[in-house]
């Protein structure tokens, strides 16, 4: 009855439009007034300070900075070139470069907002100018721009590893097999939609010129292409840490930037107070969800909630289809980071009850908040891209059921087959390890 009143308070606040973290610190206060228990009280700032002093959470300032630097320093422009060349010659060819141009940025920002207005505005103006329909062009850059957090690096797997006490070097492993495959199904659902409407492809002019062309946007774009190397390539060779990688990769961002001349030193006060701003708004969500995470483990919320669900059913699989329902739900009215922080300290006890790998959870949990992102009435893809398209957030949504099936499809893989998130950390680590 409890959960159900804490959940009900939360959104109360927040269809009331209160910001996240003020409506958790809000619901967490109220909490503790009805319980009349006012000796928790003068744990709240402890909490919230605890909360975000994770040496892993460093990272988070650092990959959103190096995104933010790429999308200034020439980069994301290179990327997409080179995208072009490779795939824009298939039918419905930008709509590939879109999600082939994602994929590979996504190994370098970690980040789905990031994604879409950096990557996004070239996307967006490059289709729209040959002959895609706007709202087409909008859908598909919202639901591409969610590969970013599921590829490596990733700001969600390094909350949720700081979260659950997970390997984060794990978690980045294990997201690359489920990040290509949602590639491969937005690219099916691109070559169907394509074909029935008769969209544009780039002129294939033989395979001499293609090449060529390959070879030339690959060079130009072949220091960018390096990033995702030297962050991957660096934890996986124990040369650094995953937050040690962040930081490499916002020195090596801001060299790119200087190198390519795309980047001014009078640019740098506007890019870090953009970071800056991005960091607060987050760390504020993670520190007033700090004190509320505490405040249902001390009610013993998890242990009913387990209670609960094993009455319902012993089997597992039951069991992961119940929490991504509810994840679902939850997806729709609350912001994909602020769910990691209300629904960790409930769910983690469940995964440990009934031996779901914390590692394969992880991915199930930061694929069902992608989803959340392109779900009004909260789907911040939807907003990012409607802010930079010109497209109302009702058509980029009548427009986007066809994605966001391929990802539910991934989604539910990934849930039921271990596998398939599971495959490479196991095999360069060994398996049992978090």
């Amino acid at each position: 009855m409890l959960t159900l009143i804490i959940f009900l308070i939360l959104l109360i606040f927040i269809l009331l439009g209160v910001p996240i973290a003020v409506s958790m610190s809000l619901t967490a206060i109220i909490i503790v007034i009805y319980l009349g228990d006012f000796s928790i009280l003068p744990m709240l700032a402890q909490r919230m300070y605890a909360s975000t002093t994770s040496f892993t959470l460093l990272a988070i300032p650092f990959f959103i900075l190096a995104g933010n630097l790429m999308n200034t320093g020439g980069v994301t422009r290179r990327i997409f070139n080179f995208a072009k060349a490779l795939v824009g010659f298939i039918p419905g060819g930008l709509g590939h470069v879109n999600v082939v141009g994602n994929i590979i940025f996504s190994g370098m920002s970690g980040s789905a907002i990031a994604d879409a207005v950096g990557l996004g505005q070239i996307q967006m103006k490059a289709m729209i100018d040959n002959g895609y329909d706007r709202k087409f062009s909008a859908a598909l850059t919202s639901a591409a721009s969610t590969i970013g957090p599921i590829i490596p690096p990733s700001i969600p797997f390094v909350l949720y590893g700081a979260l659950a006490d997970v390997s984060v070097s794990r978690l980045f492993l294990a997201g690359f097999i489920p990040g290509f495959m949602m590639g491969l199904a937005l690219m099916i659902a691109v070559f169907i939609i394509s074909v029935i409407r008769k969209y544009p492809k780039e002129k294939f002019s033989g395979f001499k010129i293609y090449f060529k062309e390959l070879f030339f946007s690959f060079f130009d774009a072949f220091l960018s292409l390096l990033t995702p190397m030297l962050i991957i390539g660096g934890i996986l060779s124990g040369k650094f840490t995953p937050t040690e990688a962040s930081v490499a990769a916002t020195l090596y961002a801001l060299f790119l930037g200087f190198l390519y001349r795309e980047i001014k030193i009078s640019d740098l006060p506007k890019i870090f107070w953009n970071t800056i701003i991005q960091t607060v708004k987050l760390m504020f969500i993670i520190a007033a969800a700090g004190f509320l995470g505490w405040l249902l483990i001390h009610q013993s919320l998890p242990d009913k909630m387990i209670l609960a669900l094993t009455t319902i059913s012993a089997d597992k699989n039951i069991i992961i289809l119940f929490i991504i329902i509810i994840v679902l739900i939850l997806g729709f009215f609350i912001e994909g980071n602020a769910i990691f922080l209300i629904t960790i300290p409930l769910f983690m006890p469940i995964v440990h009850k009934f031996s779901i790998d914390p590692v394969q959870f992880g991915v199930i949990m930061t694929l069902g908040i992608m989803i959340g992102n392109l779900t009004p009435p909260v789907g911040m893809c939807l907003f990012a891209v409607s802010s930079i398209s010109k497209v109302s957030v009702n058509d980029i949504v009548s427009e986007i059921w066809p994605y966001l099936l391929g990802i539910t499809i991934v989604w539910l893989l990934v849930a039921y087959i271990p596998d398939i998130s599971l495959v490479l950390p196991n095999l360069l680590y060994g398996t049992g390890g978090q």
